[in-house]
């Protein structure tokens, strides 16, 4: 009798491990997607609101803007405080797949050389691509 329980418990995890999946699965790329970094001066001013609420945290924002002059998604990324100036922001990747728009991008520190200040800064970038209604990945 024992041994039918341990049998029985034994298909029991197996079939509930079935249904279950570890990790994720990265979906195929489809194409590049045409970015352009915005300027701090042309951020429409709503998310100008949103960026100032969020910036003293990293921040992951997507603003669609659907005006008159078209249809454009700004996607914003930012690493949140930093001890000192002399922060930038790369864009390593903006691509598509079949479900998503993955933007891969990166904090590049001051260079050795560089003269910086001992200032917090909370460095940030903003892109703009045409709208899209796919989930934004940050990488």
């Amino acid at each position: 009798m024992k041994k039918r329980r341990w049998t029985v418990a034994a298909v029991a995890v197996m079939l509930l491990f079935t249904g279950c999946s570890f990790g994720t699965l990265k979906e195929q790329k489809t194409g590049e997607i045409e970015y352009e970094i915005v300027k701090k001066e042309e951020i429409p001013e709503k998310l100008k609101e949103e960026i100032a609420e969020a910036e003293k945290s990293e921040m992951w924002i997507s603003y669609a803007d659907t005006g008159n002059e078209g249809r454009y998604l700004y996607i914003v990324r930012g690493y949140g405080r930093q001890e000192t100036t002399g922060y930038s922001i790369e864009v390593n990747e903006c691509y598509e797949t079949e479900h998503t728009v993955v933007v891969r991008t990166t904090l590049l520190g001051p260079q050795k050389k560089e003269k910086t200040h001992k200032k917090k800064t909370y460095p940030y970038i903003v892109i703009k691509i045409p709208y899209t209604d796919k989930q934004i990945i940050y990488e």
